[in-house]
C-alpha cells in the first residue's frame, strides 16, 4: 500500500479552510454580544451586593441595639408597712425605672446588698419600653444605724433583652435623701430615741 502525502504550501497566507474561517468569525461575533452581557451581569452582582452588605450591616445594628441596656433607677415611697426590730426596718417600696435604651427590656429580678442595706425585687417581671418607665416593688431591710451612707448603693438588675439574653446590669442609687430613707427614718426614730 502507498502512503499518502500530503503537502502544505507555506509560501501562501490569509488563505483557510472556509469552514474554519466562519468558526472564528461565529466566535468573534459571539464575543463581541457576550461582553455587555458580562458588564451587565457584573454590575447587577455590585448592586445586589451591595444592598446585601447594606442589609448585613443594618441587620448588625439591630441585633447591636437590642442588647443595648441603659437605665435609671429611682427610689419611690410606697410605704405599705413595715417593722421595726433592734435597729432593723424592714419596709416595702417602690423603685421606678426608666428605659434610657434604643429597644424594650424585662426587669427579672432586682437585688442589692451592703452592711446595713439589703434591696430585693418583690413580684412579677416587669417589661418597660425605651422611653418608659416601670414600676417595681422591693423588700427593703435598713439598718438604723449603717444603711444610709454617702456612696450611692449598686442596685444588679437582671434583664431579659430583646434578643431573649439574660444581662446582669449594675446602677448606683443615692440613699441618701431619699424617699426611702425618709420612710426609714420614721420607724427608726422611736429606736434612736431610746
Amino acid at each position: 500500500m502507498a502512503a499518502e502525502h500530503v503537502v502544505i504550501d507555506l509560501d501562501e497566507h490569509g488563505h483557510e479552510p472556509a469552514e474554519r474561517s466562519g468558526i472564528t468569525h461565529g466566535n468573534v461575533a459571539n464575543r463581541r454580544k457576550l461582553l455587555p452581557q458580562l458588564v451587565a451581569a457584573f454590575v447587577i452582582g455590585v448592586v445586589l451586593g451591595g444592598i446585601g452588605v447594606g442589609e448585613l450591616r443594618d441587620s448588625r445594628a439591630q441585633r447591636e441595639r437590642s442588647t443595648v441596656v441603659s437605665l435609671v433607677a429611682l427610689p419611690e415611697s410606697g410605704y405599705s408597712g413595715g417593722s421595726n426590730s433592734r435597729g432593723t426596718v424592714r419596709l416595702n417600696g417602690q423603685l421606678t425605672l426608666i428605659n434610657t435604651g434604643p429597644a424594650p427590656i424585662t426587669i427579672r429580678a432586682i437585688q442589692a446588698e451592703r452592711p446595713g442595706v439589703q434591696v430585693r425585687g418583690m413580684g412579677q417581671a416587669r417589661l418597660v419600653r425605651p422611653g418608659g418607665v416601670g414600676q417595681l416593688l422591693v423588700d427593703l431591710q435598713l439598718e438604723c444605724s449603717t444603711a444610709f451612707q454617702p456612696e450611692p448603693l449598686s442596685m444588679r438588675f437582671s434583664v431579659e433583652t430583646e434578643d431573649k439574653r439574660l444581662r446582669e446590669v449594675r446602677y448606683p442609687v443615692a440613699l441618701v435623701g431619699s424617699a426611702w430613707q425618709e420612710d426609714a427614718l420614721r420607724m427608726c426614730e422611736p429606736r434612736l430615741g431610746s
